[in-house]
């Protein structure tokens, strides 16, 4: 969709004036030199003259002799004290050296921020200040000397390797197009301004900033550099553009936007404004004739001095670099190029549903994160379902219920906002796609690529990856460069489900930008992630991270342990997530994990765990360990993390630690999540609207787990329906509805046009929740794709008009008190009629009254005319995968078929018995009670022909899979010979 465009002049977005003013450089001042002297003069002091005075009058700290037990029997007088002192005032000035050491390395190296040296706070500052006031005067110096930069860069890579991996670490996203309507407005003004007058820009229109050292503060960046003289910090891409892969004066070039180097030349957009700004080129005396004649070449280099190379350029260089950027949407080139057509149209080319305005009270957060919805919808229907097998299967007195708890307050909207905001779609395409791509890969023998995000826009799938990797094998296409292979959603329809590995198991969302959905790989990351911000906004990210990582349906096996937060949260995957204490017991894990990984790929062969997760071994141990530590470690515990973290994309392990602070040491790439829900980070370039699952929806959506966990209660689901039918002659409903079976709809007239299978499938849905159905829920159901609110209320209208009203005048289409559907009572459907016989059958009348219990069983199987909705329309009641109901039918039936065939049983009707069964079997046919009680039945006929024949029937259905445990041997107790009577009938 077109990018917002803000109304106020003053915004970033708005388009800028680019006709480059001139600016005036501040001079080097007389102050400045003094204040370098000034600062030479109390280094001097304080590194030379401190120690001079202290051996002259005080003496060397060091003892003549070593004898600790001599210095203890010692009195303590004043000379003690002066010597205890004088080794304090030593200790001082030596941490103050190292101070002054670590920053003196910084400044003349150019790269990184100065090393910390522990409980230096004030001294360092000082130290800092010092040197920066000393080298303001000679800031030249850098530009210089470049082998003395790139020997400060070299020692630092092999002394703390990394450190210096999260220091160099290219900006995430660093290249990403650009992110305001007015930002893009500037660039396509700039460009057309020069198609039209290109011999009009002279040297002299144009403005130049030269990085600086540090000076009592970190090292220059692109955003500070914007921040400053454009007024918006996000404009750094300006700068970054119009610098690209520009030859600097110490003979390197600009390609990633988080380094760049003090001595380095930048031209500036012409709307720049502040100090220390350069105009062109004969009018600036003071600047020096070495610095002038620097910039005066540098800007020969501009202009499309290089041939205007394609925007991908360099896009590749150097292995390992993190490029990830936002896929560009582009018109297809035009006819007759001879270029392939290798991008989507542009955003609003491409038809967006339309959206209900209103959440009517939903969580927003779960709405706005379809793929998250998806996975906890599909792991609760999954949990549910679990809780109804094990209550059928898991005791021997048979059935304890099949009813699940009615969630009520928080827990029922969260269900409800999970049930509008799932994309179960979007999540199939998504494995389907990666999976493929494995398959293919596979199957030409390729490895898989460093994939470090994926984009999801418009319904299109782009994975950026670490660098080039040729060609992708189709349907996959290159991107807006060689780093992006790309899936248009037509093409993703193609893939069927195909036996391998999930290949990227590690992709988590994180949040949106305009049309666009980022899912960071976090097992990719060349280091630590870090998440600063306030305590609660860095919890909800942690939470959604976790839930969506535990649930999502693009993953196999992984482990997620959780540090600091969540434990509540494994009950969502227990099998995936684990909760740990404390810092020291995840340090202890992980260095025990990371050498048995090593060793694992070491004895495989393996460079990577991509290139065993999908290839011939398929090993287990290949499966991702993702860490979330959201307690802050102490500096100690985050160096030990950063080396662990080190070799960690090579092993599948990723780390995604929070810290209040914002410099957590070691982190390869920072983000920080804002109270308005922003996540930010400016020198990777990076502003999504965050995915969050803040607290109260984290406790609503645990209870609907753990409320449906079978381990949960002895008892199991309950046993007693959501609602009772009156089935005496004088509860005659006035509209009956048949969904067991073919769908028919009994005292209503059939609607006219093409509104009546719309119409059919609300009213089905709402007699499936008697408690209730969210409007918003109905119309995801009715309309996935999206919905405006005029045509979901001209529905319900049109819904509560063809339903009627009662005799005493009120509608049957209600509204209750939480704004939910419901219908009454008058309003029956036959599966609810089945449930309700089957209740009275076994806890009602039926329970006193054989007669009365033989009546209501048999009544309710015949209801039984098939499964549900059994000639439902191709393409319609997809929600029917959100449901439970597909498991509950067959098990009502089932239990109903045993409950009759036991009556006939004990009078010795066995025929009636198997009758009943066998009726149940054409609904539940899977059902293993079942075929035992019908094994049972036969045996009671006394015919062993028979028996025989129902054994082989068996024998045939279970194909290569065998008899279950218990049938076997059942067969073995009514039939020894059973084995070789089914060989013999072949």
């Amino acid at each position: 969709m077109p990018r917002r465009r803000s109304d106020s002049p003053s915004s970033s977005t708005a388009p800028r004036n680019r006709t480059p003013q001139p600016v005036r450089v501040r001079r080097r001042s007389f102050g400045d030199f003094v204040k370098a002297f000034l600062a030479f003069v109390a280094l001097l002091v304080l590194l030379v003259g401190v120690p001079l005075a202290l051996a002259m009058t005080a003496g060397w700290p060091f003892p003549d002799t070593f004898e600790p037990m001599e210095w203890l029997k010692q009195d303590i007088s004043v000379s003690t004290f002066l010597s205890i002192l004088t080794f304090i005032v030593w200790l001082a000035w030596a941490q103050f050296t190292a101070c002054v050491l670590v920053e003196m390395k910084a400044a003349l190296s150019g790269v990184g921020v100065p090393g910390r040296v522990p409980g230096a706070g004030p001294s360092q500052l000082l130290a800092r200040q010092l040197v920066a006031a000393l080298l303001l005067v000679g800031a030249t110096a850098a530009s210089f000397t470049p082998s003395l930069a790139q020997l400060g860069q070299t020692y630092d890579d092999n002394q703390r390797p990394t450190v210096a991996a999260a220091q160099q670490t290219p900006g995430l996203f660093a290249q990403q197009q650009e992110q305001a309507a007015g930002t893009a407005a500037a660039v396509a003004e700039q460009a057309s301004h020069t198609e039209a007058a290109p011999a009009a820009k002279k040297q002299g229109d144009t403005k130049f900033y030269r990085i600086q050292p540090p000076e009592g503060r970190h090292h220059d960046s692109l955003w500070e550099i914007a921040e400053r003289h454009l007024g918006d910090g996000r404009r750094y891409k300006e700068i970054f553009e119009l610098n690209k892969d520009r030859v600097q004066p110490d003979g390197s070039r600009l390609n990633e936007a988080s380094l760049i180097r003090p001595g380095w030349i930048m031209e500036m957009p012409g709307d720049a404004r502040g100090g220390d700004l350069v105009e062109m080129p004969d009018d600036a005396p003071e600047v020096s004739p070495e610095v002038r004649q620097q910039i005066s070449d540098y800007a020969k280099t501009g202009d499309g001095a290089s041939g205007g190379g394609d925007h991908a350029q360099g896009s590749g260089s150097g292995g390992g670099t993190a490029q990830v950027n936002v896929p560009e949407q582009r018109p297809a080139p035009a006819g007759g190029t001879g270029h392939a057509d290798l991008r989507r149209p542009a955003p609003e080319q491409v038809a967006t549903p339309a959206q209900d305005s209103s959440s009517f009270g939903l969580p927003e957060a779960l709405l706005a994160a379809p793929l998250l919805a998806a996975g906890l919808l599909g792991a609760l229907g999954h949990r549910r379902r679990q809780a109804l097998w094990q209550s059928a299967f898991g005791g021997i007195g048979g059935r304890r219920g099949m009813e699940p708890p009615t969630p009520t307050g928080d827990a029922l909207d969260v269900q409800d906002a999970l049930l509008v905001g799932a994309d179960p779609e979007g999540v199939r395409l998504l494995d389907r796609s990666l999976r493929g791509l494995a398959a293919s890969l596979a199957a030409e023998s390729r490895p898989l690529p460093t994939v470090y995000a994926a984009w999801l826009s418009n319904g299109d799938l782009h994975l950026q990856l670490a660098q080039p990797s040729g060609k992708p094998p189709a349907p996959w296409q290159l991107g807006q460069d060689q780093t992006f292979w790309m899936l248009a959603r037509a093409d993703a329809g193609s893939y069927e489900d195909v036996d391998t590995a999930a290949p990227y198991p590690g992709l988590v969302s994180l949040g949106t930008m305009d049309d666009s959905r980022l899912l960071l790989n976090l097992e990719s990351v060349p280091g630590i992630v870090s998440l600063s911000g306030r305590e609660e906004d860095r919890a909800a990210v942690f939470a959604s991270v976790a839930a969506e990582l535990a649930t999502n349906g693009w993953s196999d096996r992984m482990t997620i342990t959780l540090v600091g937060f969540g434990e509540d949260l494994t009950a969502l995957a227990p099998s995936r997530l684990r909760h740990l204490d404390g810092i020291e017991a995840l340090i202890e894990t992980m260095e025990a994990e990371t050498r048995q990984r090593r060793g694992a790929l070491g004895a495989a062969g393996h460079d990577s765990v991509l290139t065993g997760r999908t290839g011939p071994a398929q090993h287990t141990r290949w499966a991702p360990h993702l860490v979330l530590l959201a307690a802050e470690p102490s500096p100690d515990d985050a160096m030990t993390l950063a080396e662990l973290a080190a070799d960690a994309s090579r092993l599948g392990i990723g780390y995604l630690v929070g810290t209040g602070s914002g410099d957590l040491p070691g982190a390869a790439w920072e983000m920080e999540i804002t109270g308005a829900g922003k996540l930010l980070a400016p020198l990777l370039g990076l502003e999504l609207d965050a995915q969050l699952l803040p607290a109260a929806q984290q406790r609503a959506v645990v209870e609907l787990f753990t409320e449906s966990d079978p381990e949960r209660s002895p008892d199991g689901p309950g046993t007693t329906p959501p609602f009772l039918v009156d089935i005496s002659e004088q509860g005659r409903p006035a509209v009956y509805a048949r969904l067991v079976g073919a769908y028919e709809i009994i005292g209503l007239e059939t609607p006219d046009g093409e509104r009546s299978a719309l119409l059919h499938e609300a009213l089905a849905l709402l007699l499936l929740h008697r408690e209730g159905v969210h409007p918003r829920v109905l119309s995801s159901a009715l309309w996935p794709r999206g919905v405006t609110d005029d045509v979901r209320e001209a529905l319900i209208g049109r819904l509560r008009d063809w339903l009627g009203t009662d005799p005493d005048g009120s509608p049957r289409l209600r509204t209750d008190d939480t704004g939910r559907l419901t219908l009454a009572k008058s309003v029956v459907s036959d599966l609810d009629v089945l449930r309700s016989l089957y209740h009275e059958a076994t806890q009602g009348k039926g329970v006193d009254s054989r007669a009365v219990r033989g009546r209501l069983l048999t009544d309710a199987l015949v209801l039984v005319r098939g499964p549900l909705l059994a000639d439902r329309p191709e393409g319609r009641y997809r929600w029917l995968t959100h449901e439970i109901v597909d498991a509950q039918l067959p098990l009502l039936v089932a239990d109903t078929g045993l409950a009759l065939a036991e009556f006939h049983l004990e009078k010795g009707r066995a025929e009636k018995a198997i009758e009943a069964l066998n009726a149940a079997l054409r609904t539940a046919p899977s059902d293993e009670r079942l075929w035992n009680e019908l094994l049972r039945a036969t045996h009671a006929l006394d015919d062993p022909a028979r028996l025989t024949a129902l054994a082989s029937d068996l024998v045939a259905r279970g194909g290569a899979r065998g008899l279950p445990p218990r049938t076997e041997a059942l067969l073995d107790e009514l039939l020894p010979t059973w084995r070789d009577a089914v060989a013999a009938a072949g």
